[in-house]
Formats: structure tokens, C-alpha cells, sequence
């Protein structure tokens, strides 16, 4: 290990150490996320692409890192890991190896024995900044904001895919999707049909579409949100998580904007409006539906507790319904796993 430093847009730095064998500059968005476990679930969610990540939680790696056929893409997605510590004895029956090993493997760079709750409380006054891990104290180099970027269509697939062969079929909009998320669509008799971001899904005959979660500025999505304006004339069954819930509101013709520090872990409260149910949430997304823009025939359906965003909308008439949060868990509570049943019984 080696001294190394994460530095602020603003030219704060803090402290740590980093792997021999990282060289150069890397920079990104710098967030925090809260959990006690879930960074192999975290690190590979498509939704952190362009961000270097903060774990809230001091020790990191306890249980090491299993086969890939339980991570949520076939990559980490991240810019940038920074733990208090990562630690280096794991134990689990499933691990293959330690964090540190994955992460050289998967070349993503990491900054350990650093002060991350000093880091946290200035993400949490300032908002979630850009910046960069770096070897040398002294960079001099323009941080470029990854939302400004097409991130989606980095993570997407690109080519269709087909899942089972059920009484139903589904469109499955892939911008930048969660393995888990087709394990739980898996668990219903449809067929599932994975598309790129950009295809165009309109014309084919379907029962239902899904939309994913995804990373970035959603704004950037217009081909994705041409798409989906054409499929929702048919009025069948869209349901929509993350990304997909922002997607659909600027399809209604609503607006969305970008939130001073996000939301990011795996105890996020959201109140259901209907109900007055609460239900504690894994999120991770930085932008969110700006409930004043909504046309008169939607509502707003789940309200985050914590500052009062919306999480939830739903069309008055129509079956057009999606969240903000992440109903599949992976990681984090599984209180809401009952919206893939829903999804299912309006087909």
C-alpha cells in the first residue's frame, strides 16, 4: 500500500492509502451509500457507473466476494471505491476472494484507512461533489460531471435477449438493469424480453413493458423516452423502477431534477400515500420527479420520509405504475418485493 488521496472539485483533500499498483488519475462523482453489507451487490448495480463510492459503514469486504453468478451484472460499474477499511481476513463459505484482490482484478481503484464519516458529513452539507482519487496531493486536470454523459447506453445490453417461454410477454427495457430484477420477472409463467435502451419495442406485440433502473441524468434518455411515449398509447401494463420511474414521468410530460446528496443504501423510509404504510427501501439514484410538473391524471403514489421527494407515481386510470426505490432489494429489505406480483397480476 501506498499513500494516496481523494480530492474534491472544491480542493479539499483527505488522507488514506491505495494499492501498489494503482497509477494515475481517477475521477467521478463522489457519493456515499449506508449498509452494513451489500458492496458486492452495490459495486456491481449499473446504477454506479461514473461514481466513485463512499461505504458509510467502517469495515468493508468481512465476507469477501462470491461467484459472479450472484452479482447484479457481469461487472463493477463504479469509478471509485473508498472505505474506512477494507479488510483483508475474510470468512464466508461462498467467497472466492478478498475486496481488494476483486477489485485489481476488475482494475478499479481503491483509497482505504481514510476518515469516510469526515467525508460523509461534507457530502452531506455540500451535496455530492465531483472529484478524484489520486496518488499525488496536486492534480491539475478538469473534472468533467459522468451525468452529463449518456451514461445508460454504456451499461445497456446490446443485442435482445430472450428469458422462458410463458403465457405472458414482457419488454424488458434495459438501461443498465439488475440481474435480480430478471430473476424476479423469471419466477412468473412469461416470456421476458430483454431490449436495449434504444430499441424500439412499440410495434412488436407485447402484454407488458418494464423499465429499469439505470445510472445518470435521465434527461439523457430521449430515445428510450420516445420509445416509451409510443408504447404507452397502447395503454397496457408499464411498470417502471429507478430510472424507469423518472423515464416515465418526463414521458407524461412531467419533469425531473437532480437532488442536492441523492439517495443511496438500504434504509431509505418511504410512506405509501394510499395506505399510510411505510415501507423501508433500498435506493440508489440521484435524481428525482418533480411532483409540481405531473399532469392532473397522475399521482403521487410513495413519498420519501426523509425529505419528502416523491417515490412513487401512477396514472389516475391507466396501468402505468413505478417506484423509485428498488422493490428487488439486492441488497437491502425485501418490504416491497410485492410490487413484481402486482406488476404481475395487471398483465
Amino acid at each position: 500500500m501506498k499513500e494516496g488521496y481523494l480530492i474534491l472539485e472544491n480542493g479539499q483533500v483527505f488522507e488514506g492509502r491505495m494499492p501498489e499498483w494503482q497509477k494515475g488519475i481517477f475521477a467521478g462523482e463522489v457519493v456515499f451509500t449506508t449498509g452494513m453489507c451489500g458492496y458486492m451487490e452495490s459495486l456491481t448495480d449499473p446504477s454506479f457507473a461514473g461514481q466513485i463510492l463512499v461505504f458509510t459503514f467502517p469495515l468493508i469486504g468481512n465476507y469477501g466476494i462470491a461467484d459472479a453468478k450472484v452479482w447484479e451484472s457481469h461487472k463493477t460499474h463504479v469509478a471509485g471505491v473508498v472505505v474506512n477499511e477494507s479488510c483483508d481476513n475474510w470468512s464466508h463459505h461462498s467467497g472466492l476472494l478478498s475486496l481488494k484482490d476483486w477489485l485489481k482484478k476488475e482494475n478499479i481503484p481503491l483509497l482505504t484507512e481514510v476518515d469516510t464519516r469526515a467525508i460523509t458529513k461534507v457530502l452531506r452539507t455540500r451535496g455530492t461533489p465531483l472529484g478524484a482519487l489520486s496518488e499525488t496531493k496536486k492534480i491539475s486536470f478538469q473534472f468533467s460531471d459522468p451525468n452529463r454523459q449518456h451514461l445508460v447506453e454504456k451499461v445497456s445490453i446490446c443485442q435482445k435477449r430472450v428469458y422462458g417461454s410463458g403465457v405472458k410477454r414482457i419488454i424488458a427495457v434495459d438501461c443498465g438493469m439488475k440481474e435480480s430484477m430478471i430473476r424476479f420477472l423469471s419466477r412468473y409463467p412469461v416470456e421476458i424480453v430483454r431490449v436495449p435502451h434504444d430499441y424500439d419495442y412499440s410495434e412488436e406485440p407485447f402484454d407488458g413493458v418494464f423499465l429499469s433502473n439505470g445510472p445518470g441524468d435521465p434527461l439523457q434518455c430521449t430515445r428510450t423516452i420516445e420509445v416509451l411515449r409510443k408504447a404507452m398509447k397502447k395503454q397496457k401494463p408499464i411498470y417502471g423502477v429507478c430510472l424507469g420511474s423518472q423515464m416515465m414521468a418526463l414521458a407524461a410530460g412531467a419533469k425531473t431534477y437532480k437532488l442536492p446528496f441523492g439517495h443511496r443504501g438500504q434504509n431509505q423510509p418511504c410512506l405509501e400515500l394510499e395506505t399510510g404504510k411505510c415501507y423501508i427501501t433500498s435506493q440508489n439514484h440521484g435524481y428525482a420527479v418533480d411532483e409540481k410538473t405531473l399532469p392532473d391524471e397522475w399521482k403521487v403514489t410513495f413519498r420519501n420520509l426523509n425529505d419528502g421527494s416523491v417515490e412513487g407515481i401512477a396514472h389516475g386510470s391507466l396501468p402505468f405504475y413505478s417506484v423509485q426505490f428498488h422493490p428487488e432489494a439486492c441488497p437491502g429489505p425485501t418490504d416491497t418485493q410485492w410490487f413484481f406480483d402486482q406488476f404481475w397480476e395487471s398483465l
